[in-house]
């Protein structure tokens, strides 16, 4: 029998979109470490992004003690209404799912973690969730082609004072190790980095580095 358990919700978001939710959590109550709930955001869905990615991340958190949800922003798999080019509306569906999240599994803590452009997304709902405690990127779409499409949402993460983590390839195609490195220099609050030696955009989306990011951020919430 697994050590853990997953079950599907549906979150409404202020604006009506039905978004297909699931929670990851371990088997037993007492296993739980902390009321910490985990909330993961897909890659860009034009792309094919969607919760499915997540699931090896979230059943590590879940193996670990931790609560996680996974969820599809609009337009993808199960949810309703339509994606956006740029992320906007979804920042919408993020806020929706935290605030679920505060009400129905028992938590005031958050932490948001978010891949490729759910990076951009993510960040741009951290300062409005009061019950996120910090944030974690994995290949953040700094690049200047990708800044076109997401670059309105890097002044909410940039300014933040909440405690952050960004983790990406050094062969990341889309922000090159100078880039992050100059994005991340004007940040507000505290700000880690953290160099997969090597790994591209796409390679970390995959289930290779599940386990390898799994570890990555329990450390860091060890640290919050």
């Amino acid at each position: 029998m697994s050590s853990i358990t997953v079950e599907s919700f549906t979150v409404e978001t202020s604006d009506g979109v039905k978004l297909h939710t699931r929670v990851f959590k371990p088997r037993e109550e007492e296993s739980l470490k902390d009321n910490l709930v985990i909330v993961l955001v897909h890659p860009y869905s034009v792309l094919g992004g969607c919760q499915g990615l997540l699931k090896g991340m979230a059943s590590g958190f879940a193996a670990n003690g931790y609560k996680a949800v996974t969820f599809d922003t609009r337009g993808v798999g199960k949810s309703t209404g339509t994606a956006s080019l740029t992320g906007s509306s979804e920042v919408k569906d993020v806020i929706a799912v935290c605030k679920w999240a505060c009400d129905n599994l028992s938590t005031n803590r958050i932490l948001l973690v978010g891949s490729s452009a759910g990076a951009a997304i993510a960040g741009s709902a951290v300062d409005e969730i009061e019950q996120v405690v910090g944030y974690v990127s994995l290949g953040y779409t700094f690049g200047m082609l990708a800044s076109i499409l997401f670059g309105r949402h890097q002044k909410a993460i940039l300014q933040s004072q909440k405690p952050k983590l960004f983790v990406m390839g050094t062969r990341d195609g889309f922000t090159s190790v100078k880039q992050l490195k100059s994005k991340l220099s004007s940040a507000a609050g505290r700000v880690e980095t953290h160099l997969i030696e090597g790994a591209g955009h796409f390679q970390m989306e995959g289930p290779e580095y599940d386990a390898q990011m799994v570890n990555l951020i329990l450390e860091f919430i060890a640290s919050l």
